[in-house]
This record gives structure tokens, sequence and C-alpha cells, in this order.
């Protein structure tokens, strides 16, 4: 288990704990209540601490190396039941966009998601989880499959930003993300999203338009980075974690905005600190989720959709 910097409190007491009941094991002493001690302080630790995080710390957590990525969640939800499909049937197959059938119970879905590596040999093969406009090329052509066999499309965002070099650019990133925003809103079946990383940028707003959008309570959705929002306006990275309070970007900033509708509740500690429980979590969202949508009418979805997104930012003076 890896530890972020504000969790070293955690660390210093689990050592204690491992050490004291080794001490139990290889001795004689009777350690049971001092163990009992070190548990309960422990408990009250994590308590103190995963309550009270600053958004700079969410942003940390979204990052956690432990975290579960699209995949953990997509294997996890629909077990063998789910078939990857590849290509966007013009340039090539993204490896930083996921997609593909999957069931949930005796449900359909299009499963479509941003995925990180694991280690340096993965993270260079899924590009770090950015994709290029073949990923959300590929995203969109699974998307439209899924709307004429009427299959609800789910997408999963965790993304640092979609991939900013020449050859993306050259090959239209900004069109293809312009272009998915677009056929999204008017996409003729229930699309729900959920925010399980980072959602950064138009990396993010590219899979980003929902019937519903739900976000884990340890992630953040801005049209920046702290890191580069800070080198913008401090020209220094110095100042991320003021610049991650003033950018609003975490789960409850978001829902007190009204540009999400749902926050999703993360076992103490976070995602990975028990992800069978997350995973759970987040399959019953999607099927509670679904189950409202699919009452209403293609026209009414869209309909509803489309008013979601333009009274977004509207201010009355």
């Amino acid at each position: 288990m890896e530890y972020l910097e504000f969790e070293l409190p955690i660390k210093e007491l689990e050592d204690q704990l491992q050490k004291c009941m080794i001490i139990g094991e290889e001795s004689d002493v009777d350690v049971t209540e001092t163990c009992q001690q070190i548990e309960k302080k422990l408990a009250d630790t994590k308590k103190d601490i995963y309550k009270n995080l600053t958004a700079w710390q969410r942003v940390q957590l979204s990052r956690h190396p432990n975290r579960p990525y699209t995949m953990d969640y997509i294997n996890a939800i629909c077990g063998d039941t789910f078939l990857e499909l590849h290509g966007d049937r013009t340039v090539s197959d993204d490896k930083a966009m996921i997609g593909g059938l999957g069931k949930i119970g005796d449900q359909s879905y299009m499963f479509i998601g941003q995925q990180k590596g694991y280690n340096t040999k993965t993270r260079q093969y899924r590009n770090f989880g950015m994709a290029n406009p073949e990923g959300y090329r590929k995203a969109l052509r699974l998307m439209r499959s899924a709307e004429k066999f009427n299959v609800p499309v789910v997408c999963f965002i965790d993304t640092p930003g979609a991939y900013p070099g020449i050859e993306a650019e050259e090959r239209g990133q900004g069109e293809a993300i312009a272009r998915n925003i677009l056929e999204m809103t008017r996409l003729k079946v229930p699309i729900i999203v959920v925010i399980i990383g980072e959602g950064a940028s138009g990396g993010a707003l590219g899979i980003g338009v929902g019937d519903k959008v739900l976000m884990l309570e340890n992630t953040w959705y801005s049209v920046i980075s702290p890191e580069s929002c800070s080198s913008i306006l401090w020209r220094s990275w110095e100042y991320k974690e003021q610049a991650a309070e003033a950018l609003k970007l975490t789960a409850p900033d978001m829902k007190k905005l009204k540009l999400i509708d749902e926050i999703v509740r993360e076992p103490l500690g976070g995602a990975h600190s028990n992800r069978d429980k997350t995973f759970d979590t987040v399959k019953n969202k999607i099927s509670n989720h679904f189950a409202e949508l699919k009452k209403l009418s293609p026209k009414d979805l869209v309909n509803q959709r489309m008013d979601k997104y333009a009274n977004m930012g509207v201010f009355n003076g």
C-alpha cells in the first residue's frame, strides 16, 4: 500500500499496530489492550483526516497509484460478459480510450472510458490516459452503434486531458471533441457518466455529456489541472494548492454549482481502500439511474438533456 504525504500519520499507526501484534505472537506478553488502543486511535485519525480533506488532497487521492481504473470497474461490474471493441474505422485503435459491450444483470450497456497504466510500460502503452482524436472518434462510433441497437451508454472519466501533441492537433483533436459533445447531446439512448478519477479539460468533456453525471467523492472535474493553473497565474507550480481551492473542482463544488447530478460516496480512505465496496456502489448507481431514464421516450430524453446543459451557467441578476 502506498501512502500520500497527508496519510503518513495513518501509516505510523498501522506500523505500530503491526509491531504490537508481532510482539503478541512471538512472546507471552498480553498486548490485547495496547492493540485495541492503537486501533481506536487509528480509526479516529482516519476519520479526522478523510472528513477534512482540502481540494488539493482530493486531487492527490484521485491520482493515487492504487486507485481502480476504468477496466477495473468494467471487469468487476460486467465479469466475463464484457466484449471490447476496437478502432475508429479511420486511423487506428487508441489504447487510451477503451469501449465495448457488457452486462449488468440482464441489461446490456455500451461502456466507454479512458484507461491509464499501472507501471511504466503500460502507462506508455495507454499514453497516460490521454486520448488522441481517434480515441474520441472510436467512442463516437461505439455510441452510434449503441443508439442503433437501443443500448444505454456508460462513460467512465479518468484523464489528465486529451493528448496535446502536434500529431493529435494535425488529426483534428479539437474537432473530434467538439463533434462528440454535439452528438452526445442528441443521442437517443440514456447516457450515464461517472467520473472515477481525474476529469480534466476537453479530454473529459469529449465523453462527458450525459443525462446523469455522477462524481466519486475524491475526484475532480475542471477546465484545467491545479498545476497548470498555478503555472499560468503564478508562473510556478508552487501555488497548486491555492489553485485547487480557487478552481472549485471538487465533487461538493460541482454539485453546488449544479454541474453534476450526484456525488457517489467512497469508502473511508478512498476508492482503493475497499475496491469491492466501491465497485458495488457504482454498479448499483448505474442500474438505479438507468431504471429511471428508460421510462423516458427518446424525444423526452434528448429534450431533457439539452435543457439541462442549456441551463448551465445561466445567471439571473
